[in-house]
């Protein structure tokens, strides 16, 4: 088992590093194909050359192979690997550090995902384990049928239509009949509030736990449907054990290998959906930051919080991997 944690610790550094590299070449094109974008440190004025080049110095955007169109830039890439090992992200457009901008907003994110989690679970364990006692009756087909139409709307359509068709008029009675600092008017409010984060992130939450559960719930039904037929559980049942025992203790359990292996492809799904959620909805976290990152064409920060969406994607997927490797002792690593 050590072995096996080295080796996939090992390659999930290789990984980050791949992806960090991509993330470098792909800005890299941008840069010489589109323009400076130190020039968007100025917005609308024109800068002399020399306010340019300081700018350009700052952000580590003076080296000359930025100028030529292919080139890969390897030092400034080699530079960045060094500065990110000592904990140094750089600064955004503004003179702020990237470390201080995600201390603040991680926050934020991490209360969101923790309402996604809690819906995404409770959806997919609860529908697809009533999808598979009831295979083949009326619930079964509803179920299967509710997670299809989950999957038609993308989260961004399920944002839209949220936002701009329900909340502003739910927001509006539940302002005037319970008052504008009540629960049910911050549920329901368009955008975000700093002052209740809580409360103003359970509907996105909800919308982005709903939308990831559709894969979940069916992935659930089918590992429960197999383990349904195995010989473990009508040996339970030929014991005389009740039926509750049987599904709780030799059905979910024994189907929970291939749920947790799910569990990183649904965090990498919630994760870009979380860019849409905080981006559409004014939320001040590690989505929003790099969906305003985007548009301001600020590359520090963008690197910055993508390097670190991905290192912490990775450490996900070693954990599942490592989680996988525990709960089916019949696994064997070469």
């Amino acid at each position: 088992m050590g072995r096996y944690i080295l080796r996939r610790s090992l390659l999930g550094v290789a990984t980050l590093l791949l992806v960090m590299f991509v993330l470098h070449l792909l800005t890299t094109f941008a840069i010489q194909l589109n323009g400076n974008p130190a020039l968007a440190f100025f917005g609308e004025r024109i800068p002399t050359d020399a306010q340019l080049a300081a700018v350009e110095k700052r952000f580590g955007l003076d080296d000359p192979c930025y100028d030529q169109t292919g080139n890969p830039c390897l030092g400034p890439f080699v530079e960045r690997l060094g500065a990110y090992a000592q904990g140094d992200l750089g600064t955004n457009l503004r003179g702020r550090e990237v470390t201080d901008i995600v201390a603040t907003a991680a926050p934020n994110t991490l209360k969101l995902f923790l309402v996604v989690t809690i819906v995404w679970f409770l959806l997919g364990m609860g529908l697809g384990t009533m999808a598979a006692r009831w295979r083949g009756r009326a619930g079964d087909h509803g179920i299967r049928l509710t997670s299809v139409l989950i999957d038609a709307f993308p989260i961004f359509v399920l944002l839209l239509v949220y936002r701009y068709v329900f909340a502003v008029p739910l927001h509006g009675w539940a302002k005037d009949t319970f008052g504008a600092q009540s629960m049910p008017a911050l549920w329901f409010r368009p955008s975000f509030d700093d002052d209740h984060p809580w409360a103003t992130l359970v509907v996105p939450g909800i919308l982005l736990g709903l939308a990831g559960s559709a894969a979940f719930i069916r992935l659930v039904r089918a590992s429960q449907l197999e383990s349904y037929a195995g010989d473990h559980v009508r040996t339970a049942r030929s014991r005389g054990l009740n039926e509750r025992h049987v599904v709780l203790h030799h059905v979910v359990r024994n189907s929970a290998v291939p749920v947790v292996t799910a569990v990183g492809l649904t965090f990498t799904e919630a994760l870009a959906g979380a860019v849409i959620t905080e981006g559409m909805m004014n939320i001040y976290g590690m989505g929003g930051v790099l969906w305003e990152a985007v548009r301001s064409t600020d590359v520090a920060l963008v690197l910055g919080v993508v390097t670190l969406l991905a290192a912490v994607t990775v450490v996900v997927m070693l954990v599942v991997d490592i989680a996988y490797a525990a709960l089916d002792p019949r696994i064997r690593y070469a």
